[in-house]
């Protein structure tokens, strides 16, 4: 499936002007095979192709390449800190990263590290031109098996966000603290009153202040609630 482009480039590479690359890839055999296939292709000069990431970020520094093709799943360095480190020290070498899985979680934390552009692991050699050429040409490309993925996140992302600004802005009392904190664990009502020492009808009292105090309907969203703002602080039982 040919990359969605999500934005128009404004700028693109000069024509004539072969596209220079970085490539970083511990994988020995995936890594000459990819430049060796790259080579052949008219427009484009691997200037660098290794698995050593210092001798890979000085290449970067001292050539600044149009692309780095950056391996998602390096083995012995955290390929996302890599991304963000190319796009702060060259923001003009743009970032592609590859070997994605069409299910990826990490795709929002790479957009916000720089990268600008994404390979699927079962993408083929065209996918792959067609992607740098448009990375290279000042296009943001997010293949359409991660769309989801990342509407998804991002989604997740903003209740999150929301959530804790509603809990910041929302007083609740120790009591009612505690009764989140149990919902979040799972407990019944009965459970909630026994290890409170409270009775059944009080916890079902602060149940309901709570829902109206952070706007939710039911239990489930406030067990939810409680998860996505981590462990609160226990109050004295």
């Amino acid at each position: 499936m040919t990359p969605e482009r999500v934005r128009t480039p404004r700028h693109v590479t000069p024509q004539g002007r072969p596209i220079s690359l970085v490539l970083i890839d511990d994988n020995r055999l995936l890594r000459e095979g990819l430049a060796a296939m790259i080579h052949t292709q008219p427009g484009f000069k691997v200037l660098a192709a290794s698995a050593d990431v210092d001798e890979a970020l000085k290449k970067v520094r001292e050539a600044k390449p149009d692309v780095v093709l950056l391996d998602f799943g390096l083995e012995d360095h955290d390929s996302l800190s890599l991304a963000a480190t190319v796009h702060a020290e060259v923001p003009a070498a743009r970032v592609i990263v590859m070997g994605l899985l069409p299910v990826q979680e990490d795709v929002v934390s790479y957009v916000r590290a720089g990268a600008s552009g994404f390979i699927m692991k079962n993408a083929t050699l065209q996918d792959l031109f067609d992607t740098i050429r448009a990375v290279a040409g000042g296009a943001e490309v997010l293949p359409q098996a991660l769309t989801n993925s990342l509407f998804n996140q991002i989604a997740r992302n903003a209740v999150a966000d929301n959530r804790a600004r509603v809990q910041e802005a929302v007083r609740l009392t120790s009591r009612e603290r505690q009764v989140v904190d149990r919902l979040g664990a799972g407990l019944s009502n009965k459970e909630i009153a026994t290890q409170l020492q409270i009775a059944v009808h009080t916890v079902k009292s602060h149940v309901h202040n709570v829902l109206e105090k952070l706007a939710l309907r039911s239990r489930l969203e406030v067990a939810a609630f409680s998860h996505s703002r981590g462990s609160s602080k226990r109050s004295e039982q």
